[in-house]
């Protein structure tokens, strides 16, 4: 599970857990105040066909990735860290390395 120490900010990606099975992902476009002290106005961009943009009235603990409950259904937030091309190369097993080495290109020559 991803580090949640630093809390989901704006701008994060995150999967939507729905019955503890994932649902959909979202993008967390802002996070404002509500009225009510200490609950946060979260507004989510799911990434579905069509893309639906929702608001839900969560908790910080809740945006941050702790179980909740809607209509009495179990749901939760898990940021998705995005995997960098340099992580990539380093996580490749050896075996796919000695794949590529053995990878020819034959460059094409036009006649003249």
């Amino acid at each position: 599970m991803p580090d949640q120490k630093k809390g989901n900010r704006e701008g994060d990606l995150v999967l939507i857990y729905h019955e503890d099975k994932p649902a959909i992902y979202g993008r967390i476009e802002a996070i404002e105040p509500d009225i009510k002290r200490d609950w946060y106005q979260v507004t989510l961009l799911l990434l579905s066909i069509p893309p639906q943009t929702v608001t839900w009235i969560l908790r910080r603990e809740y945006i941050d990735g702790r179980g909740f409950s809607m209509g009495g259904r179990p749901m939760r937030l898990e940021r998705v860290d995005a995997v960098s091309r340099v992580q990539k190369a380093e996580t490749e097993t050896p075996r796919a390395t000695e794949k590529t080495k053995a990878v020819r290109v034959i460059p094409f020559k036009k006649k003249s």
